[in-house]
């Protein structure tokens, strides 16, 4: 049982639990363990569970079961005996445990067979049961682990870990075997676990694939592993991506896109090291081991690009930093690598290209000699001497030469020049003998090519005095010797010239004379390489540049250990003259120099050798002794200027130098301990096979003592070291050249042994390796080249990568045949490609016609120092095979027709064209849209129209067997039918026929849309509120929605698309307008405080686009300005605006909306009469994208008492009627009443009776009823016949006076046309002169509930005298309330003939009824139009009003006749008189004054009294105030409820017998004829006649008007009789008043209360005086 919950038999939870017990821990066994597990169960602390282990069978075992009030109120509780025999406890009995309060239980277990007994005791406490568990358990094996394990996310190849718990919860010994699927594996597989004891189980999962894993693993347990329980293992794997990411710019050098990434150093100096980064980017959600390799070559390589991490992890969504160090050894040489990043598996690779370039020292000289000229024996001159460096690099330097033996000395011989810095060396000739001085000295620079210093100068004696020697003396020298005429002496070389055996050219140098005239020009002394020269000068190497004058037998002397000082055994020199004359040799010896040469001077005949002896007197022991000697050897006719004829036979000196060392350390002495620092090279720099290279060594004196040095070149011949022995003074350094070179292209290991301080044991060994390179270039692919099949005239361009796999730059050339050269091309043809570079190439296929094509091209690659041109024998050629294909292919479209359906003018719509190529090769297209517009249009027009598609791209490729999508929008300009034909051509721009770069065009597909203007119209309209009142068709006239509609269905103006959608768009109060339609919205007239006049019109999309419309305000139009900016004077025609807008006269809910095609909304429009005049308001009916229309909302409000009549228009057009017609009918003009009283109106007929005698008496136009009433609210309908005498147009202007009212002047108009000649044209069955308004009958007002089934009933033309009966239904839309219904025909003539049946009724919730309409044709020829309305109440509200009425009558009528005296109200007949006059009710229904002290134990209810309107205030809120005040005071009589009006509009058109039998004859047998009917209504018909000017159908009026003077003053006396009478009594006079302020819903017609029309008919009759 789960720790913290209730037993299963429980019925309800705890309130509190612990925490539960981890499953993966072993259950202790012993009993304090045991109660540590509990549980909390409302206060009470109490174990959870009791178990018995290890028990044995006939024995008793038992335990205590602790309770402990953890509360702090008292707990009391009961329990129940566990249900089984085998475990007992005292008997039960009630416990009270008090706060902190324990009680033991025991439990006693007796076993009786050899297995698990399971119980429970149960404890019952107000709040709740909960029980403690009993087991007994027999030992078993119990592994317990966790049922799944989720490992991390896992790259492929990789592998993550997790770990579990194994844990014995049983009582055995348990063995364990794990089965694991793979790719999880579990460790240990097996093992054995004591009983209580667990074990970590690690679980690795190493995936091969992405996936999820959702694995299974068995482990088997128990004595035969026959048990098992499984573990679930989820894991899932991804797949690792690395990205690499260079932090800053690329190289200029590297064009992007060459490698995914190149990591760039620039210059660095040699011998320094650079660290940049590299991001690691790990896109993946999984983290990704990965490792950095190094491509391996088999070549010799100097690494000078490293990274310390090859191996590390990349965490998810993360990155890490790796940094690449450079570092330089070869100056001028670019270094390119490629690191290779691949993540675990090998599944992707990414490439690192790292570049660098090594920059060194460039130090130069200010002058290339120094000429000191001539002094006398034992002066010194000193000259300066600039030595810069033009480089950023530091660079050391070194003379190489010994001042203290020589005649030549520097302040500064060696030491170090900063970048970009200038030294200024001081130079001092200090000649010890009157001889000519020369000497070349080198200038070592480390990691740069030696230079060269001439120092010349001559001494003068007394007795000797050499020519002068000048520099021009050493350009003709060197110029005679590169002519071989330096090993003649001065002498011979003037008898020579002077005999014409030599000759001088333009420079005055000396030359043989030419054998033939066309031999060769004569030798110049050539550029010598410093390099070259500084190795080749025949002692260090066999070589030399020019064959030496004076040779010396060896240039280096050890003299070893000199322990003796005046012992020293001296050394043989010998000298050797090669030239033709005899020279002297003089050896430059300082007094305090160790070493001398004897002899000092001595002459050496032509050639001959001579011996000297080199003498060491050292001077004290344990010293180390080296020097450098210097001597020089000179023509001896030199000796004397005057021995010289010719000056261009003037030769220089040459200067002899040997080195010299020794020590004088003793045996049991150690020599100077060497302080050093030595930066040597590991690599000698790449060179071609037998090439010399070059490498500069530095040795660095750091300490306090000299170094001397040897370079033992026997144990090393291959590398010559240059110098070889030497001295370095503390501080100084010195630079070691090295050359050598390689044979082949195997690698050599060099090593070099440098002895320091003439001690074997400090000799330092220098490794060097050095190899020869071949020319080797990669050609990917093995040498072949493929391209894809190629549409014929295009191009497929491809890149192609070549790798210099040599440490040499090369240079590259490719060589295309001829007939080639049109179809294959490739950039850049020649270049160089840096050492272990891979150049990739762009190689561009143009086949020229349909075929397979099989090409060889071939490259040639010489190294840099080699040959200039790839012919020569050190060039290797490539040979590449390129493969391809030319082909052609067409394009087709996947659907042929595309019908974009209806698209918005103006708007856009777009949609994809999709381009199939099936071919086999890429397709360069260009695409054409030809436009064709059909329609009701001109053809001519429409062809300058623009063109309505637009594609995203006129040009692209689709690559073989797939596909592209053009994206075409379309946007129509004109509401027709557009069709756009498509066609393409293939674009060919390599065609080898310029005419042919663009193929034959071929029809592709076409898009067909059609333009259209969001359409909406309007379908029905009701009213409310005052207006409830008026007609559908009378509505349909007054917001003349019939020409709205026809506005609607045209096409827009330009102006009208100014602003497509609603904009604010003007500053000025009344924005202006853009469209010429200008309509009337008419809310008609109401009394003033009247209920709002309330139009709901139903919008339709009648289009087939959405539509957005809004009704837009002139502030909705406005840009809101700051308030300085507005213009603060207004017109009479802004003011009037701004004060609608401001009080809200005109409101419109929504304003604006969005319609669906086929979709309806309702449009609520609303006018509040607060202010009497009439209200306007310029509303502009904004159709987005369409049509705008201003509407002119037009609100009249009058007075309460004001007679007044609303005239839609001064104009009124009856139907056409046809001349020579017997009968015209009967044709109606509609008066509306808006005010709140009765209006009496008179028509004047004498513009009519003028138009009848114009026409020879002919009653042209005729009024049946110039003169009646209308009532409130209502329509009154004037009957006209309109009788034409001839085919045109009648016109008339006929006065309408209303009584106490405003008069109008209408225009009345007819067409008369002859039928025989418009023929079929004739508007013969034309029912109505307007249109019948459309519409649905379900649209309603707010809290409508009952509608028609149709609002309309057309009963077409039927004949006189007919009958006619249509069936229309209400329906009760409420479904828990019942309707009350009563139908109004109205006061119109043509009600008399109309019934319906029945007039009254209930329709319960949910139900619809059906009323039966019929009309009886009169005798004559007529219009009929006739407004029912069907006045709809619910039941309840009409029950609980009729219950209030009946009260407040029958207290009414208690209070009239019950009066309460009292003694202060005895004299106070005067007051209530008072009263009496300032209420407008009687006097018995006025206020009667209250008193405490009554005669009548119970008090009077208020007194009834109608409710007054006082004098209006300012606000409504203060007026409604007092109205509720004053209501409060009396008892109000009660209100009828609410009704709904729905009004039915019945419409027809009666013809003659002729007329119709002629016209509709086939109609004649569905028709009723009433014969009966025939004589008497024919009878009064021609009665009416024969009054002129027409005879009113009402009978009450036709009495009126035909009465004489007698009868009228007859009929006015008893009218004043009963109106005198009926003002006497006060009940008449407060029913007068109640009538004049009725409120404005009493104008509409009366409650269900009131009689019916046919019972108000019936007394109307009984009422007429004829």
């Amino acid at each position: 049982m789960p720790r913290g919950l209730p037993s299963a038999n429980s019925v309800r939870s705890s309130i509190r639990q612990e925490k539960p017990m981890s499953p993966l821990k072993p259950p202790e066994r012993s009993a304090r363990k045991a109660k540590e597990k509990k549980g909390t169960f409302w206060g009470t602390e109490v174990a959870e569970v009791l178990h018995w282990h290890g028990w044995e069978l006939g024995k008793e075992f038992t335990k205590h079961l602790s309770l402990k009030n953890v509360h702090v109120k008292t707990q009391k509780l009961s329990y129940r005996p566990p249900a089984t025999r085998f475990f007992i406890t005292v008997f039960p009995q009630p416990i009270v445990l008090s706060p902190g309060m324990s009680l033991t239980l025991p439990i006693i277990f007796r076993p009786l067979e050899k297995k698990e007994y399971e119980d429970s005791i149960c404890f019952e406490k107000p709040e709740g049961e909960f029980s403690v568990a009993l087991r007994a358990t027999l030992p078993r094996h119990k592994l317990l682990f966790p049922d799944t394990i989720q490992l991390p996310l896992c790259a492929v190849h990789d592998f993550t870990e997790a770990s579990f718990p194994l844990c014995n919860a049983g009582d055995l010994i348990t063995l364990f075997n794990w089965e694991t699927p793979s790719p999880f594996h579990l460790t240990p597989v097996s093992g054995m676990l004591e009983p209580g004891s667990e074990c970590v189980v690690k679980v690795t999962f190493q995936p091969q694939m992405a996936l999820v894993y959702d694995a299974i693993a068995v482990c088997w347990f128990g004595d035969n592993e026959e048990q098992k329980r499984t573990i679930k293992l989820r894991a899932i794997a991804k797949y690792p991506r690395l990205l690499v990411r260079v932090p800053g710019e690329l190289c200029e050098d590297v064009e992007p896109g060459d490698f995914r990434d190149v990591l760039c150093f620039g210059s660095v100096a040699v011998g320094t090291t650079v660290e940049r980064q590299v991001e690691i980017c790990n896109p993946s959600v999984v983290s990704v081991p990965f490792r950095i390799e190094r491509a391996k070559e088999p070549l010799l390589r100097d690494y000078v690009f490293s990274c310390d991490v090859t191996q590390a992890i990349v965490p998810a969504n993360g990155k890490l930093l790796i940094s690449v160090r450079f570092s330089p050894q070869t100056v001028g040489v670019q270094s390119v690598d490629y690191f290779t990043i691949e993540p675990v598996g090998n599944l992707t690779q990414t490439v690192l290209k790292v570049i660098g370039s090594c920059k060194g020292p460039l130090v130069c000289l200010q002058h290339s000699f120094m000429n000191f000229g001539w002094l006398n024996l034992g002066e010194c001159v000193t000259q300066p001497l600039e030595i810069s460096n033009i480089s950023d690099v530091p660079a050391y330097y070194q003379f190489d030469i010994d001042g203290r033996e020589s005649v030549f000395s520097f302040d500064r011989p060696c030491g170090v020049l900063s970048g970009m810095a200038t030294l200024i060396l001081r130079v001092t000739f200090w000649p010890t003998h009157p001889i000519i001085c020369y000497r070349r000295v080198v200038c070592l620079v480390h990691h740069q090519d030696p230079l060269f210093l001439d120092l010349f100068g001559t001494c003068h004696s007394d007795t000797t005095k050499p020519a002068i020697l000048r520099p021009r003396h050493l350009s003709w020298y060197r110029t005679n010797m590169a002519r071989g005429l330096t090993f003649y002496p001065p002498d011979i070389l003037s008898s020579m010239l002077r005999e014409g055996k030599l000759q001088m050219d333009d420079n005055r140098a000396l030359k043989l004379p030419p054998q033939v005239p066309e031999d060769k020009p004569p030798e110049e002394y050539p550029y010598i390489d410093p390099m070259t020269e500084y190795f080749h000068d025949g002692i260090t190497s066999d070589l030399t540049i020019f064959p030496p004058h004076v040779s010396v037998s060896v240039r280096e002397f050890d003299f070893g250990c000199c322990v003796r000082l005046q012992e020293v055994e001296p050394l043989p020199l010998c000298l050797t003259n090669h030239t033709k004359g005899k020279i002297t040799v003089t050896w430059i010896c300082r007094p305090e120099s160790p070493f001398r040469v004897t002899p000092e001077t001595c002459d050496i005949p032509p050639l001959k050798s001579t011996a000297f002896r080199l003498v060491f007197h050292p001077s004290q022991l344990n010293t180390l002794y080296a020097a450098e000697l210097e001597g020089f050897a000179f023509y001896k006719v030199l000796r004397h200027y005057s021995n010289i004829e010719e000056d261009s036979t003037m030769c220089p000196s040459w200067c002899l130098t040997i080195r010299l060392r020794g020590h004088t350390f003793e045996a049991d002495r150690q020599h100077f301990i060497p302080h050093y620092v030595l930066d040597s090279p590991k690599v000698f720099p790449a060179v071609g096979p037998n090439t010399n290279t070059y490498r500069s060594v530095l040795l660095w004196n750091v300490g306090t003592s000299p170094i001397t040095f040897c370079m033992n070149q026997d144990t090393c011949p291959s590398v010559l070291v240059k110098p070889c022995s030497g001295y370095v003074a503390p501080g100084a350094h010195q630079i070691f050249l090295l050359s050598t070179q390689p044979a082949d292209m195997a690698t050599h290991q060099h090593i070099l042994s440098l002895q320091l301080n003439s001690y074997p044991k400090y000799t330092q060994e220098i490794p060097l390796r050095s190899s020869g390179e071949s020319l080797l270039l990669l050609l990917e692919g093995d040498g072949n080249l493929y391209f894809k099949p190629t549409c014929v005239g295009t191009s497929t361009t491809r890149t192609y990568t070549i790798k210099n796999c040599t440490r040499l730059l090369m240079h590259f050339k490719w060589k295309i045949q001829e007939s080639d050269s049109k179809v294959l091309s490739v950039k850049p043809a020649t270049g160089v490609i840096q050492p272990n570079e891979a150049l990739a190439q762009a190689w561009t296929f143009t086949p020229g016609e349909e075929t397979k094509y099989l090409l060889r091209s071939w490259v040639s690659v010489w190294r840099a120092q080699g040959s200039s041109a790839p012919e020569f024998p050190e060039s290797t050629r490539y040979t590449l095979r390129v493969i391809g294909e030319g082909a052609l292919g067409t394009i087709m479209a996947q659907e042929e027709q595309l019908d974009l359906g209806n698209v918005l003018v103006g708007g856009l719509q777009s949609c994809d064209l999709v381009l199939l190529n099936n071919g086999t090769c890429s397709l360069n297209y260009i695409l054409h849209v030809e436009q064709i517009i059909t329609g009701p249009c001109d053809p001519e027009e429409v062809l300058s129209d623009p063109l309505a598609l637009e594609l995203d791209h006129y040009k692209g490729m689709i690559p073989a067997r797939s596909k592209a999508v053009v994206q075409a929008t379309v946007s129509p300009a004109r509401q027709l039918h557009y069709t756009w034909a498509m066609s393409y051509t293939i674009s060919t721009p390599k065609a080898r026929d310029p005419a042919n770069t663009v193929g034959k065009q071929q029809a592709l597909c076409c898009v067909v849309a059609t333009g259209v203007y969001p359409s909406v119209c309007v379908t029905d309209v009701c009213a409310a509120g005052s207006a409830r009142g008026i007609s559908k068709l009378h509505l349909w006239r007054l917001f003349a929605l019939e020409t709205l509609n026809q506005y609607l269905e045209r096409d827009p103006t330009s102006a009208e698309l100014t602003y497509r959608v609603p904009t604010r768009h003007s500053v000025c109060p009344v924005p202006p307008v853009h469209t010429p339609v200008l309509l009337d919205f008419n809310f008609g007239a109401a009394p003033i405080e009247a209920e709002p006049s309330v139009v709901i019109l139903m919008l339709e999309n009648n289009g087939v686009v959405p539509v957005e419309w809004a009704f837009l305000f002139p502030s909705d139009q406005k840009i809101d300005v700051e308030h300085w900016a507005e213009n603060t004077e207004f017109n009479p025609s802004e003011l009037h605006q701004m004060r609608v807008q401001d009080n809200q006269l005109f409101s419109v809910s929504p304003k604006s909306g969005r319609l669906f095609p086929g979709q309806e909304q309702t449009v609520q429009l609303s006018h509040r009469h607060d202010f009497i005049g009439t209200d306007r308001l310029p509303v502009l009916l904004k159709v987005s994208h369409g049509r705008e229309i201003l509407l002119n909302f037009i609100g009249v409000t009058v007075e309460r008492e004001q007679q007044y009549v609303h005239f839609t228009s001064t104009k009124h057009l009856f139907t056409p009627i046809a001349i020579g017609s017997s009968s015209p009918p009967k044709q109606i003009y509609e008066l509306y009443n808006g005010g709140s009283m009765a209006v009496a109106y008179e028509i004047q007929l004498d513009s009519v009776m003028k138009i009848q005698e114009e026409n020879f008496q002919h009653p042209v136009f005729v009024c049946l009823n110039p003169r009646g009433e209308i009532l409130p609210g209502t329509t009154s309908h004037i009957e006209w016949v309109f009788s034409p005498l001839e085919a045109r147009t009648y016109s008339v202007d006929v006065p309408i006076h209303i009584l106490e009212g405003d008069s109008a002047l209408i225009t009345f108009q007819g067409i008369g046309y002859d039928p025989h000649v418009m023929g079929e044209t004739a508007q013969f069955d034309q029912v109505l002169s307007p249109s019948v308004t459309p519409g649905s009958s379900k649209l309603t007002v707010p809290g409508q509930t009952a509608f028609l089934s149709q609002h309309r009933i057309c009963l077409g033309n039927i004949p006189v005298y007919s009958k006619s009966s249509r069936l229309v239904f209400l329906n009760n839309a409420s479904e828990s309330e019942a309707v009350i219904f009563a139908w109004h025909v109205g006061t119109s003539n043509a009600s008399e003939m109309l019934q319906i049946v029945p007039e009254m009724g209930v329709v319960q919730p949910g139900e619809s009824t059906h009323c039966i309409l019929t009309l009886q044709a009169s005798g004559n020829a007529c219009f009929y139009s006739v407004d029912l309305v069907c006045e709809v109440v619910m039941q309840q509200p009409l029950a609980k009003y009729e219950a209030a009425l009946q009260e407040w009558e029958a207290e009414k009528q208690r209070q009239t006749v019950a009066f309460t005296i009292t003694e202060q109200d005895l004299g106070a007949e005067s007051n209530r008189k008072q009263r009496a006059r300032s209420s407008s009710d009687s006097s018995a229904e006025g206020k009667l004054a209250k008193s405490p002290a009554v005669t009548r134990q119970c008090r009077t209810l208020p007194p009834i009294k109608n409710l007054l309107a006082p004098n209006p205030p300012v606000s409504r809120s203060q007026r409604r105030h007092l109205i509720d005040k004053e209501a409060s005071r009396l008892w109000a009589k009660p209100e009828p409820p609410k009704s709904h009006l729905l009004h039915l509009g019945v419409t027809a058109r009666s013809h003659s017998m002729d007329d119709f039998l002629s016209n509709f004859c086939s109609e004649r047998p569905t028709f009723f004829l009433c014969r009966h009917l025939q004589e008497t209504v024919g009878d009064k018909a021609v009665d009416r006649r024969k009054d002129g000017g027409g005879v009113r159908t009402d009978p009450v009026l036709l009495a009126l008007v035909g009465s004489s003077e007698q009868e009228m003053q007859v009929v006015t006396d008893l009218l004043t009789a009963v109106i005198s009478s009926g003002l006497q009594n006060q009940q008449s006079t407060r029913a007068g008043r109640e009538a004049r302020v009725a409120p404005p819903g009493h104008l509409l017609p009366q409650p269900l209360v009131l009689r019916t029309s046919r019972e108000r008919r019936r007394r109307r009759g009984r009422k007429n005086v004829r």
